[in-house]
């Protein structure tokens, strides 16, 4: 998928009205059967079913408040088909470019990732109480990296208090094994099965805590998709089911190199001290040859969760003893309203414990976004065909950097982003 560009200098960006605020619309039933249509082809293929548990507190035209887990662009496949009742669609801005008139007859609500925003709550609400549709939300906003749970908000939970709508929840199974963001949007074919079940009804919102709303979404999301593919026995065959893995797993376990990585076909391997590992129909990372004396990581990680959990220790070590820096050029790109995404020159992204700093476009651009200014990060691979990307900006306008093709420190920067924004929160406490 791509979207629609125009090179523009930043100074005209900047002058460029924002995009008018609209309440939601409840979706087009023409185009909610047009989706479902064309979703069926997909996961006909995938041998989609859909498993429905207990469904209290939710009656046939009760709106509710769905909660998905985000794997790939498939999660809307499988939404059009375990929803059965109109519902409208939390969307980050960069869906409404080009097609915003689409988006808002499909039912779509505009937000900007990892940025607080008030409107959405009113947005929400104005649908379930005014529209009376059902919302679909998916918390973790970016695709997982690693086929886990990626940072879930802590305001979630005081939002659910606040509407008071039954809560649906939608795990989808398959989905990130069938088209994992590492791989460069190539699908491979494996079954995908969603479950669908109530987790909180209005009457039990009303008896918890907001933190006792939190837990029990954590515990909702969490999943391991690799674990479960080697569990099941499912096999991935596809001789490129390892290309991009250098973007996850960006550091070695046995020299400690970082941006070292290269994958290739079914194999990723160390250009630094040559060891090579072998992704298998299983999921596993399988080392080849002998294992070394001496290593960076306390072991050879057959576990791509759990060499990227190490990653984060890594990088969670560098910020505590001030060693961490990220310092790259980039190609940038801005959204302002929903008619182009504005292609305004390049410059330089440093990140440090001090946040975000962006400077470029000849010394016009100077923009800089502190820790506690968001949880977590926009980070993405092949973002739009363009390349790998990391977002920062605010409600004037939102960045996407785009450092050079083949420098795998995406991953990194949301893991350091995420650490750092732990450790000012606890210091500011």
């Amino acid at each position: 998928m791509k979207i629609k560009t125009k090179s523009l200098s930043y100074e005209k960006v900047r002058r460029l009205p924002h995009a008018a605020v609209r309440t939601p619309r409840k979706p087009s039933p023409a185009l909610r059967k047009l989706i479902y249509t064309l979703a069926s082809s997909e996961l006909k293929k995938a041998d989609f079913t859909i498993n429905v548990g207990d469904m209290k507190g939710v009656g046939e035209k009760q709106p509710a408040l769905y909660l998905m887990n985000h794997s790939c662009f498939t999660d809307l496949m499988i939404a059009s088909h375990v929803i059965k009742r109109p519902y409208n669609i939390v969307a980050t801005t960069d869906a409404f470019v080009g097609k915003e008139s689409l988006m808002r007859a499909i039912g779509c609500i505009p937000t900007q990732k990892f940025q607080p925003d008030i409107k959405l709550i009113k947005d929400i609400s104005y649908a379930l109480t005014k529209l009376k549709t059902s919302v679909l939300m998916y918390p973790e906003a970016g695709y997982t990296f690693d086929g886990t749970t990626t940072t879930l908000p802590d305001s979630l939970g005081k939002m659910i208090k606040m509407f008071n709508y039954p809560v649906v929840m939608i795990l989808s199974h398959g989905a990130f094994l069938h088209d994992p963001l590492y791989n460069g949007l190539r699908l491979r074919n494996c079954k995908i099965t969603a479950d669908k079940y109530t987790l909180f009804s209005p009457e039990e919102i009303k008896t918890l805590s907001v933190d006792q709303i939190n837990e029990r979404i954590r515990e909702a999301f969490s999943f391991d998709n690799l674990k479960e593919q080697c569990e099941t026995g499912t096999r991935i065959t596809e001789d490129f089911r390892a290309e991009g893995l250098s973007r996850v797993l960006y550091k070695c376990p046995v020299c400690g190199k970082e941006g070292k990585m290269h994958a290739s076909g079914i194999s990723l391997k160390c250009e630094e001290c040559g060891s090579t590992w072998e992704l298998t129909e299983l999921g596993k990372m399988e080392f080849k040859g002998e294992v070394p004396k001496e290593m960076c990581a306390p072991k050879l990680f057959d576990h791509i969760p759990d060499w990227f959990k190490w990653e984060r220790e890594c990088v969670r070590k560098e910020l505590e003893e001030d060693t961490y820096l990220l310092d790259v050029p980039v190609h940038i790109y801005m959204i302002v309203d929903y008619k182009a995404f504005y292609e305004v020159g390049d410059g330089k992204l440093v990140h440090n414990e001090e946040g975000f700093h962006l400077t470029g476009c000849n010394g016009k651009l100077d923009f800089k976004q502190k820790p506690l200014a968001s949880y977590s990060v926009n980070s993405d691979y092949f973002y739009y065909e363009i390349g790998d990307m990391i977002s920062i900006g605010d409600k004037n306008g939102l960045f996407y950097c785009f450092p050079p093709e083949g420098v795998d420190v995406v991953a990194k920067t949301r893991l350091a982003a995420e650490e750092l924004y732990k450790i000012k929160k606890t210091s500011a406490r």
